[in-house]
């Protein structure tokens, strides 16, 4: 079995109702539910939310649905304990499965076939704990990061030393070279992965330690109204409009 796991509950304080705000004519939460749908290899779909009307879409959707006890649905819970939850429940109804898929409500950017690539990779490469999306970010890079200090002055986030003589640095956004970040579009992980939590690295430990990217532009989880745009801008360039998906083509 592969089961994808989508995750979204019902508060928001950055973006209320985010989850099934509509972009392009469709809940959001309906673009992962449609990967996973569309994925060759996915078996099983479970949605686990506190949400009545995400249950709804989950089920119009085929998907089984998990109920998110209250205590995983605050703003202070931690995804990767509903992910632990959602994994014991599919354990218990249904067996250990070979891989997971783990997906966001409000992280529209993903495709059935790159599951499907992750799924692959773990597959054909053992020494991975899991593939995950990830999109290059340059102008984000840590070189670049600032704090508030005490003064009420910008500092740097990371000292300079960390990157090396802060002499041969410069403005140059690729002057450190590419700078990925996993972009929430998709983690397929092993089992192994929420079983071991603790041995995980940060910030999303259910990622293990091994990661393979699953190279992509533009991806994001949707937190706040202004990521709107660049959003629909994703969907559009891969094929969705308010008519029709690219699975359809």
């Amino acid at each position: 079995m592969i089961a994808a796991i989508l995750i979204g509950r019902k508060g928001s304080t950055g973006f209320p109702g985010k989850n099934m705000h509509p972009v392009l004519g469709r809940p959001l939460s309906q673009y992962p539910l449609l990967a996973a749908e569309h994925s060759r290899l996915v078996t099983h779909t479970f949605i686990s939310t506190d949400d009545p009307d995400i249950m709804e879409l989950g089920r119009s959707n085929g998907a089984e649905i998990i109920e998110r006890p209250a205590r995983l649905a605050t703003k202070e819970a931690l995804g990767e304990d509903a992910y632990v939850h959602a994994y014991e429940t599919i354990v218990e109804r249904h067996g250990r499965p070979e891989a997971l898929v783990l997906l966001m409500c409000n992280a529209a950017t993903i495709l059935a076939e790159t599951i499907d690539e992750g799924i692959s990779v773990l597959r054909e490469r053992p020494e991975v704990d899991s593939a995950v999306t990830a999109s290059c970010y340059n102008m984000w890079s840590p070189l670049r990061a600032r704090k508030i200090n005490e003064n009420g002055l910008l500092d740097p986030f990371v000292p300079f030393e960390t990157f090396g003589d802060p002499a041969t640095l410069n403005c140059d956004r690729d002057s450190q070279g590419d700078v990925y970040f996993a972009d929430m579009g998709v983690s397929v992980i092993r089992p192994e992965c929420i079983e071991n939590m603790e041995d995980g690295l940060l910030p999303q430990k259910w990622m293990g330690r091994n990661i393979h990217p699953l190279p992509q532009w533009g991806g994001c989880d949707l937190d706040y109204e202004w990521q709107l745009p660049g959003v629909e801008f994703w969907l559009y360039r891969h094929g969705f409009r308010e008519d029709r998906t690219p699975y359809e083509d």
